[in-house]
């Protein structure tokens, strides 16, 4: 296996809260966004894989808050397909600041679905061979 996809970013003042860190829930949309550019990465934005017929809605979503990011740190998420069922996808990622501490560790499940009529359907083939070729890297 080879080095996770990691995006970064850095903590804007409407992510953080009164006590100064960063709001719990927006580590969800932090985790949004970083799987976003991992699809991108490997060559399945999302948009292509819709107009291709599949969409993917998140069902579950996992955190342990371990630390806390403050306004204008970077923070680099560690991004990788944890899990490929037949309809489903498990994205795991590692919350880390610019010292390597692990600030969350957390999880989100998507089913895939029909655009159309809202129904499973299966992870789409071209989506495992790119998600295995970024996962395994270069033979």
């Amino acid at each position: 296996m080879k080095d996770p996809f990691v995006y970064t970013m850095r903590v804007r003042f409407r992510d953080t809260d009164m006590q100064g860190h960063v709001y719990f829930g927006n580590y969800f949309v932090f985790c949004d966004e970083a799987l976003g550019a991992y699809m991108r990465a490997i060559g399945m934005p999302w948009q292509d894989m819709v107009k291709s017929g599949t969409d993917m809605f998140y069902v579950n979503a996992n955190c342990d808050y371990l630390g806390s990011a403050r306004f204008e740190e970077d923070i680099h998420i560690e991004t990788r397909i944890s899990k490929l069922g037949s309809s489903s996808v498990t994205s795991s990622f590692v919350i880390r600041n610019n010292k390597q501490e692990t600030l969350a560790k957390a999880s989100v499940t998507s089913v895939c679905v029909d655009p159309r009529t809202r129904e499973k359907v299966r992870v789409p083939d071209p989506f495992r061979e790119a998600v295995a070729a970024f996962e395994e890297g270069p033979p």
